[in-house]
């Protein structure tokens, strides 16, 4: 009863954080596994925060010495974890946005050749401009 103010703490923190993933839940690109392994964070949490005995006989039981320390070695884990997931997630965006970069210069490329080099094609485009203009207001 004497940490029960922190416990309600670390509780509420962890339920809120819980609230802000589910208001995302419907998102597509959070993974089923994630979702699921996220839960079971949140669930150990709120064990580890109401019952901290049990977490210090855990890590007896690894070879830890204390609770607080075998919950430091796994949220390093899971930070390493976060930061590679990320970086590899931030590597593939680059590359998309570098395949549309690249697709949308060729695409203009060849549009502007064939206005160019082509005559027949320069005449149709510059008369679509003319009729889109003539109802603007100079």
């Amino acid at each position: 009863m004497k940490y029960l103010w922190i416990q309600l703490l670390l509780i509420a923190g962890s339920l809120s954080v819980a609230l802000m993933f589910i208001r995302r839940w419907n998102a597509a690109h959070t993974r089923a596994w994630k979702r699921i392994a996220f839960s079971l964070f949140v669930l150990a949490n709120i064990y580890a925060v109401l019952r901290p005995t049990d977490v210090t006989w855990v890590a007896n039981r690894l070879g830890v010495g204390r609770g607080t320390d075998l919950v430091l070695y796994l949220m390093v884990i899971a930070m390493a974890f976060l930061a590679l997931n990320t970086y590899l997630r931030f590597r593939e965006l680059e590359k998309k946005l570098t395949d549309l970069a690249r697709t949308v210069a060729i695409n203009e490329g060849s549009r502007l050749n064939n206005e160019r080099f082509d005559p027949e094609v320069a005449p149709a485009a510059d008369a679509g401009l003319a009729d889109a203009g003539e109802g603007s207001v100079r």
